[in-house]
């Protein structure tokens, strides 16, 4: 995430993925403030065993576009609600990546689901995770009534 006023919504992603059983890494990466961490993080995730990264930034939101500038692996970004544009800034910011650069945007805010993507992307490769989210799906559909109470 680009800082710490992020993780209360990253909280979301790190939820999802301690259920499905996904190993994950929680940093405070800046694409403003510590392109150098930012640099080294990227340049040597896939080598440190990532499957996808997850970008949470607000404002400018340049975090998830930079990554992907600098590695082959899939990159989901979250943009994060601002206080004076509501988070339209940081979506527009992953949303209208260059051709060339792409990034997979969620929703404002929308770290839980960036969780479940990242779940279905590595299901492609482990196939424990794969089971792990479909009984997750199973069980959603199960929680729902079908009539209210």
């Amino acid at each position: 995430m680009g800082s710490q006023s992020d993780y209360p919504i990253m909280k979301d992603c790190e939820k999802i993925l301690k259920i499905l059983k996904i190993k994950y890494q929680v940093l405070i990466v800046s694409a403003h403030r510590t392109p150098k961490r930012m640099f080294q993080f990227a340049e040597s995730a896939e080598k440190n065993g990532f499957g996808v990264v997850i970008a949470g930034a607000g404002g400018a939101a340049h975090l998830a576009g930079m990554i992907a500038s600098l590695t082959t692996l899939p990159v989901l970004g979250v943009p994060m609600e601002t206080k004076k544009l509501k988070g339209l800034d940081s979506l527009l910011s992953m949303a209208q990546m260059p051709k060339g650069v792409p990034i997979g945007c969620l929703a404002i805010d929308g770290a839980f689901n960036a969780g479940l993507l990242a779940a279905s992307i590595i299901g492609n490769f482990d196939h424990k995770i794969k089971s792990n989210l479909e009984k997750w799906r199973r069980l959603q559909t199960q929680s729902i009534k079908k009539k209210p109470k």
